[in-house]
């Protein structure tokens, strides 16, 4: 008899990871190697809890649901950011619950941190000769995930910044006084983000005018110098700033009074409004701090088609792997060529990017450590491409209902 899957989401929500949920839903639904798809509410943290929906229940009568969940933002199923204690106790109640739902296939979605939790799923089972498999689907708007050219959610992210910065240029240029504008992007150790700003240079548009991202230590002496020249040649100057950059000290610039998640990380916010001060103080011209914050991660209206698309397939890509018997790895995919652009998709071993980052390279980043090269834009171009056809209702996006995250509890027996 054939055995169930349950998919998990996990971490920070993004674009398209509703689309590689989407993928998974649509492969088992068809399927005649996997019986039911159940979701976990709320990641591990929710399955601990027995937090479990039946998704073919919800969505085998309405084939439609699941086109638009492909084009719905941030998580259906909910997140957590929870760390496995690794304790035999949690491991073993999670199992009962694999074993309560006749599951034979783990699906989990997130960045580096749970892709941690794919390993540690899959190494358990493996150590207790428990026949469940356990693969991963990357997301990320950071871009930063080893053993992938780029990661879902990034491209929609990168499309969001870029239409910001320009809509931005369009607003100021058309004064003539002295400004600054200064974006704030996401990116605690990596600065993709930050650069994607600079596909907004179309039809000899200069903005923005100088990007800063943490892999080359930020000096505020020379970030003013920078900004005087710019002042020098244009009545407006755009920057753009990634929220983790840091002194030459190693020092987050915005690191004052921050908090942290449960996997340690610093939870960085307020670099542009402290670069602004500067700025006031020491040039005292008009300024303004843009910070965007969470409406880069779930821009569902303005998604990148190629972003969905590709997540759409990586959520394919998983399954199948699951159904081949694999254990241990994540759907990925890589560049074949730029013209035309081109990926293949594949698998890779989970220990690849589990609690690793990739950063910028620093050859990407120009030599004053204030812009980037050519490289860099012909590796960001294609991924902001295409225009998702997002359903529109009462003149707003039409996005999936989600009030069943409202509810303390869901619990769906298998004759659901």
């Amino acid at each position: 008899m054939a055995k169930n899957l349950i998919i998990g989401q996990s971490g920070g929500p993004t674009a398209v990871i509703n689309s590689s949920l989407a993928g998974v839903i649509d492969h088992v639904l068809a399927s005649d190697k996997i019986d039911k798809v159940y979701g976990m509410i709320n990641g591990v943290e929710g399955l601990l809890e027995d937090n479990v929906v039946n998704l073919s229940s919800m969505f085998e009568h309405m084939p439609h649901e699941v086109n638009r969940l492909k084009h719905s933002p941030a998580m259906f199923l909910g997140s957590c950011r929870y760390k496995l204690s690794g304790s035999d106790s949690e491991f073993e109640k999670i199992f009962e619950i694999f074993k309560k739902y006749d599951i034979g296939y783990v699906i989990y979605t997130g960045g580096n941190d749970s892709m941690d939790t794919v390993k540690k799923l899959s190494d358990y089972a493996s150590k207790n000769a428990i026949d469940i498999k356990v693969v991963g689907i990357p997301k990320t708007v950071d871009n930063d995930l080893q053993g992938i050219d780029h990661s879902p959610g990034f491209g929609s992210a990168a499309k969001y910044i870029a239409t910001c910065v320009r809509n931005v240029a369009y607003d100021t240029s058309i004064y003539s006084i002295k400004s600054v504008h200064i974006i704030e992007a996401m990116g605690r150790n990596a600065g993709w983000l930050t650069a994607a700003s600079v596909l907004a240079r179309q039809d000899n548009m200069p903005a923005p005018h100088l990007v800063y991202m943490p892999e080359v230590p930020f000096s505020v002496e020379q970030f003013l110098s920078d900004v005087k020249a710019k002042l020098e040649e244009y009545n407006s100057v755009i920057v753009v700033v990634s929220e983790g950059i840091r002194d030459a000290d190693g020092n987050y610039i915005a690191e004052g009074g921050c908090s942290q998640d449960g996997f340690g990380h610093a939870q960085l916010s307020g670099v542009g409004a402290y670069l602004k001060t500067v700025i006031e103080d020491e040039i005292g011209c008009k300024v303004r701090a843009l910070e965007p914050s969470v409406l880069q991660r779930s821009a569902g209206h303005i998604a990148s088609l190629c972003d969905v698309n590709e997540a759409f397939n990586l959520g394919t890509v998983a399954v199948k792997a699951a159904e081949e018997g694999k254990t241990g790895v994540f759907a990925t995919l890589s560049r074949i060529s730029d013209k035309p652009y081109c990926v293949k998709y594949s698998t890779e071993r989970v220990e690849v990017v589990a609690n690793a980052e990739k950063v910028v390279p620093r050859s990407w980043i120009n030599a004053e450590g204030n812009d980037v090269t050519d490289e860099m834009v012909r590796y960001l171009k294609p991924l902001i491409r295409g225009v998702a056809q997002t359903p529109y209702r009462a003149g707003l996006p039409d996005y999936i209902d989600i009030r069943h995250l409202d509810i303390k509890k869901q619990r769906y027996t298998n004759e659901d």
